[in-house]
């Protein structure tokens, strides 16, 4: 095992302790739509979740003016897509026309992407962090996904780097689910 210097922390550390996968997130405000892709988000508790998002981006102010999202799970088939809407901005491009995303109902206003397997509409439950850290705390309202469905997804490692994820394994009759609590 090799020491990391500490110009390299801020590149490896999601090397290694990447959040999860790689999501959309749809937002609504002011009639106009876009989607981002984000890799840095994380659970916070069963129903509540937090998402990194740059004052940079065009779905910043969009989301914190409105105050609700849908994040959106898509399999690792749409990787390509994934990358290319992360590299252009919904400042000058509508991302759902360019790269035929199919709106969807949700139970906030925002749209849920239908080329995705999992959408979790949100709402902002903690707005002192967006401006201290950029750091969006949503509770989760509502789910839909794909009955019985886990697709392989996409996983952000930095630079450029994905991991897709794996087979999945069942250890059921160790869990015990009482220690959760």
């Amino acid at each position: 095992m090799t020491s990391v210097q500490h110009d390299q922390i801020h590149r490896l550390a999601r090397h290694y302790l990447e959040p999860g996968p790689v999501v959309l997130i749809s937002s609504r405000y002011g009639g106009t739509v876009n989607v981002m892709t984000c890799g840095w988000h994380q659970m916070l508790g069963w129903s509540r979740m937090s998402c990194l998002i740059s004052p940079a981006n065009h779905s910043h102010a969009m989301i914190r003016e409105s105050g609700v999202a849908v994040i959106n799970v898509p399999a690792a088939d749409m990787l390509d897509t994934l990358v290319d809407i992360g590299n252009c901005s919904g400042a000058d491009t509508d991302k759902f026309a360019r790269f035929g995303l199919e709106r969807e109902t949700a139970q906030v206003d925002a749209p849920g992407i239908a080329q995705c397997w999992a959408q979790l509409d949100c709402r902002i439950t903690d707005p002192a962090l967006i401006e201290r850290y950029d750091l969006f705390v949503f509770d989760v309202v509502a789910i839909r996904a794909v009955p019985g469905e886990r697709p392989q997804t996409a996983h952000y490692l930095g630079d450029g780097e994905f991991l897709l994820s794996g087979r999945t394994v069942s250890k059921r009759e160790r869990f015990r689910p009482e220690m959760l609590l």
